[in-house]
C-alpha cells in the first residue's frame, strides 16, 4: 500500500497563503483555548457559534449584529455567575435563529445543531411576533445606523444622499431576510424620499453597484475591506467595531432627522432546558454590568 506524506512545510505554506488570502475574515474575536486550534480563514471558520457544546449549562440565541458583545458579555457572566461555566451562543441572524426555534434543528456544513435556546434576543417586532413562545421578556439595548466606507472612499460622505452617487458601490443589507435591511429604507426614506430609495435599492442594484447581503451582517464590512464594495449603511456598533479592530474602513455619522432607532430584546423560552439559568442571564443582561458591557459596544439604552 502506498503512502501518501504530505510535508509539514507543505501545510504550513498553505495555512500561511490561506490567511494572508482571507486576511479580513471572522472570526474577529479571540477563540477560547483549546488543545488543538484549527481555524483557518476561508476553509474551516464558524465564527457564529460560540462555547461549548457539551452538556451546556445555558444555551442563548442573539441576533447576529451583537456577534462583538459576546466575548465579554459571556465572560462577565460567567464570573458574576460561577455556577454556569459551560455556555453556548449562537449569533445567527434573528429570522434563521427564529426559523431553527420553529424547525428544531440547524445544520451548518456537516454539523448538525439540535439545541434549542433558554434565551432568544432580537429586534422588538421579531419577540412581538414570537411573544406566546416566551415567559417572560426585557428590553436591554437600543442601536441606530450610521455609515460604513473605505477609508479610501470616505471623502465627501456626509449623508444617505451620497449613496446614491453614480459609481458608488453600495453595500447593502438585504431586506428580504435582514430586519435591518427594512429599516434603512425607511431612512432612505427620510433622507431624500422615495426617490432616493429607488435609486439605491432598484436601479443601482440592476446596474450592479448596489450589492445586496446573502445572508448576514458581517457581509458588508467584509464587502469593502476586500474591495468590492465602497460604502453602505450598518448598525452604528458595526461601524464602531471595525474602527476598533483597526481595520481600515470609517464610520460617518447619519444625521438624527434621517436616522432611525432599534430595540433590541430578549425572551426566555417557556420550555427553556435551563430556566434557572435563564433566569440568571436575564437579570444579567439587565443588570448594570450587562448594560455597561453593551454601552461599550455603542449600543444605547432601550
Amino acid at each position: 500500500m502506498k503512502k501518501w506524506i504530505i510535508p509539514l512545510a507543505l501545510l504550513v505554506a498553505q495555512s500561511s497563503t490561506a490567511q494572508d488570502t482571507h486576511r479580513y475574515d471572522p472570526p474577529w474575536n479571540t477563540p477560547p483555548a483549546a488543545g488543538v486550534n484549527f481555524t483557518i480563514p476561508g476553509i474551516d471558520n464558524v465564527p457564529d457559534l460560540y462555547g461549548d457544546v457539551r452538556d451546556p449549562q445555558l444555551i442563548i440565541f442573539f441576533a447576529g449584529n451583537q456577534f462583538m458583545v459576546i466575548d465579554t458579555l459571556i465572560r462577565e457572566f460567567k464570573r458574576s455567575y460561577p455556577q454556569y461555566q459551560r455556555v453556548f451562543a449562537e449569533t445567527l441572524p434573528p429570522g434563521i435563529l427564529a426559523r431553527q426555534i420553529e424547525t428544531g434543528s440547524l445544520t451548518m456544513g456537516n454539523m448538525r445543531i439540535d439545541f434549542l435556546p433558554d434565551v432568544y434576543t432580537a429586534g422588538k417586532a421579531r419577540i412581538d411576533e414570537m411573544r406566546p413562545r416566551f415567559s417572560a421578556v426585557a428590553a436591554y439595548a437600543g442601536n441606530r445606523i450610521a455609515i460604513m466606507a473605505r477609508q479610501d472612499k470616505s471623502e465627501g460622505l456626509k449623508s444617505l444622499r451620497d449613496l446614491g452617487r453614480p459609481g458608488l458601490r453600495v453595500a447593502m443589507p438585504n431586506p428580504a431576510w435582514e430586519g435591518i435591511g427594512r429599516r434603512i429604507e425607511e431612512a432612505y426614506r427620510k433622507a431624500g424620499g422615495d426617490s432616493l430609495r429607488n435609486v439605491i435599492m432598484d436601479h443601482k442594484t440592476v446596474n450592479g453597484e448596489t450589492w445586496l447581503t446573502r445572508i448576514h451582517h458581517r457581509e458588508s464590512p467584509m464587502r469593502m475591506l476586500y474591495n468590492e464594495a465602497d460604502a453602505g449603511p450598518v448598525w452604528y456598533t458595526e461601524a464602531l467595531y471595525q474602527q476598533r479592530l483597526g481595520h481600515p474602513l470609517v464610520m460617518i455619522e447619519i444625521p438624527e432627522s434621517e436616522n432611525i432607532r432599534a430595540t433590541y430584546m430578549a425572551g426566555i423560552l417557556k420550555n427553556a432546558s435551563h430556566p434557572q439559568a435563564a433566569k440568571d442571564f436575564l437579570a444579567f443582561l439587565t443588570g448594570p454590568r450587562g448594560q455597561a458591557i453593551y454601552r461599550h459596544f455603542g449600543f444605547t439604552a432601550p
